[in-house]
């Protein structure tokens, strides 16, 4: 349930009923703490925030639901779920021990408990939620918090027991999980996972079926057989329930996407694909091995096991009830096939792969072996279209930027330089404006000065006395950098603005809620004459700050707007920053998802019909190098780099609009 616009909560019911055929029987969802209380104690479950109506629609499919309250929850999502508001009250420490984040948390978490009770949710009350989920991978960073970790994963199962919704409670990757809360794993591989509790059953919260994607990265693949392979072997040794993370992966349209720098596509190699259609041969294959464990879930539930141990990475596990037997043969040998000798006759078990005897004697599945068809998705032209190829843009530049580059003028000022969460996340630009008085005959105004600015990695574009001057960006993975461009400076005043832009905030990693955003500083003025270097250290001027751009303000891609008029269908400019565009189109025929082209255009953020589609950037390429030609063979363990595509092109080229023309 991760998209904006109103129309996308219309494919919920198809999706959901796309898992069941696929053979699941629940299906799982966080619950984004930033999108249903943006502001403190202002809430919003309308549209695709209700969440309420995505939980009854699974409830009418008949499946059951399992609730990641969190409500911390990473997903590669904007600041991994939290609002940014709670980063600004004074004295708070997130995920910690700290009053002021535990009465927010519980505030929150209590709301959400109190209205799946009110519309009877929960399986204790005849509903459909049979497990919810408090705090998400806390184990990988407790120690990064010491004591005050410890204590405030105690507080968190304490709080979470008072809430008595009358289901288990679930902590994924937390090995020290207080009773009576389950921990479970995440992975690609969970087979090996033992609970803390040896009385609680062995959950498996995030199958990863493929990775995230980040600008300038590759296209990350995971093959059908070895996601097969992880959940047969998964249930041969003793797993009660295993879940997709993703099943549907779907897009990260508005801000929502993370990072920084994940992409708005969110497919994730998962059965179902972004735009909502199966993803062949994964999801049939899977499918398959769904329907032959349901057949043998008594069996599994109930039986009897007896394990065997065959030597080379090869084992037999038999399960047995009333006379009723079944059986996994499990061969994770990367190389060598294997044949299984059992009640006389012989079983051929390829490398990597497990077989499936709902009976003990006639295979009826086998990970690797995968007898679906590939499906290849065509993105064909828009037939409504007379020239498709050739659509009317018109133009308007960024206005008001004469205040800004030249006059600096802001919303407010301060005397130092401020991480830009200050502004709540309310958009991905923030101004950062001061002025230098250069006096003629200071020592500083040389003729080899340059001005150096001290950033977090996301972007920045930097002018002096209203004139651009450059440009820089990080890559994924690095949090800061140096800006340092020639410059010249005039004697008296001289007007430095500095524009930052946002690319997603820090999702994950100890802390990760303090990682710096925007201009960390110190910007300084450098003069160098001979041997000599000068240096001005701006960071304590008074600098004036302003939030986002004109045409975000007034909401220039709405049609209602005031100023949706004001366009220009001439001298259309190309390569010209800060400059809006704006297009129309048939609607589509029939019934297909829509995707968007945007080839040509450079990064921004898109509308249509005045419903955020996300970012763009076609113009960052992907890596040149990483990418094999040859098939990905599944055999071996997985990992996010192992069977990468689409070297040297565009990171991401679509966008999804899905049906927000209905």
């Amino acid at each position: 349930m991760d998209e904006p616009s109103q129309s996308m909560a219309n494919m919920w019911p198809d999706l959901i009923k796309k898992a069941k055929d696929g053979g699941l029987n629940a299906i799982e969802t966080y619950v984004f703490w930033n999108a249903h209380e943006p502001l403190r104690r202002q809430y919003d479950f309308s549209g695709n925030n209700d969440l309420i109506r995505f939980i009854q629609t699974v409830k009418d499919e008949g499946l059951y639901a399992i609730l990641r309250i969190g409500p911390y929850v990473c997903a590669e999502w904007n600041y991994g779920g939290f609002p940014v508001w709670l980063h600004n009250m004074p004295g708070i420490e997130m995920r910690s021990a700290n009053n002021i984040f535990m009465n927010e948390m519980q505030n929150f978490t209590s709301l959400i408990v109190d209205m799946m009770k009110k519309e009877s949710l929960f399986a204790s009350q005849g509903g459909p939620i049979i497990l919810a989920q408090i705090e998400n991978e806390y184990g990988n960073v407790i120690s990064s918090y010491g004591d005050v970790g410890k204590a405030y994963i105690n507080w968190c199962a304490s709080m979470a027991k008072s809430l008595d919704i009358g289901v288990p409670w679930i902590m994924c990757q937390e090995d020290d999980a207080p009773e009576p809360m389950l921990n479970t794993c995440n992975g690609y591989y969970c087979d090996q996972f033992t609970p803390n509790n040896p009385n609680t059953p062995k959950i498996w919260t995030e199958n990863w079926t493929g990775w995230f994607k980040n600008w300038g990265g590759l296209d990350p693949k995971r093959t059908a057989e070895d996601v097969a392979f992880a959940v047969a072997r998964f249930y041969q040794n003793g797993g009660s329930l295993q879940n997709y993370y993703m099943y549907h992966g779907g897009t990260n349209f508005g801000r929502t996407a993370g990072g920084p720098y994940i992409t708005t596509t969110y497919d994730y190699d998962a059965p179902l694909n972004e735009y909502g259609s199966l993803n062949q041969p994964k999801y049939g294959h899977l499918t398959q091995l769904h329907n032959i464990l349901r057949s043998m879930e008594r069996t599994l539930t109930y039986g009897n096991v007896t394990s065997t141990d065959y030597g080379n990475s090869v084992f037999g596990t038999v399960y047995s009830i009333d006379n009723t037997s079944s059986c996994f043969f499990g061969n994770a040998n990367v190389t060598s096939d294997a044949t299984v000798n059992y009640q006389g006759v012989d079983y051929n078990v390829p490398a990597w792969s497990v077989s499936i005897l709902p009976d003990c004697k006639t295979e009826v599945y086998n990970t690797a072996r995968v007898n679906i068809q590939t499906n290849l998705m065509v993105k064909e032209s828009n037939q409504a279209e007379d020239e498709p190829a050739s659509l009317k843009w018109s133009w308007r530049p960024e206005i008001n930027l004469e205040q800004t580059l030249v006059q600096g003028k802001g919303q407010v000022s301060t005397g130092m330089i401020v991480d830009q969460k200050v502004t709540n996340d309310v958009s991905d630009y923030l101004w950062y404006m001061t002025s230098l008085n250069v006096d003629k005959d200071d020592p500083i105004l040389t003729d080899d000065m340059s001005i150096r600015v001290n950033a977090t990695g996301h972007i920045l574009h930097a002018y002096v006395n209203g004139e651009y001057l450059d440009s820089q960006w990080a890559t994924y993975g690095i949090f800061n950098y140096v800006f340092e461009k020639k410059v010249k400076l005039n004697p008296g005043k001289n007007q430095i603005t500095l524009l930052s832009a946002t690319v997603g905030l820090q999702n994950y990693g100890p802390k990760f809620d303090v990682v710096q955003s925007g201009i960390s500083g110190p910007v300084e003025i450098i003069g160098r004459k001979g041997d000599e270097t000068i240096i001005k250290d701006l960071s304590l001027h008074k600098w004036s700050y302003k939030t986002g751009l004109h045409g975000l303000d007034n909401k220039i891609y709405n049609s209602d707007s005031k100023f949706s008029a004001q366009w220009n269908s001439d001298n259309l400019p190309l390569n010209k920053m800060l400059t809006w565009y704006k297009t129309t189109f048939k609607a589509p025929l029939g019934e297909d998802p829509v995707a968007l082209d945007m080839q040509g255009l450079g990064k921004g953020l898109a509308w249509v019909n005045g419903n955020s589609i996300g970012r763009y950037w076609p113009s960052y390429m992907a890596q040149e190098d990483g990418c094999s030609t040859e098939a990905c063979d599944y055999r071996g363990s997985y990992y996010s780099s192992k069977c990468d595509t689409n070297c040297g092109q565009p990171t991401q080229r679509w966008l999804v609009s899905h049906n927000i023309f209905s």
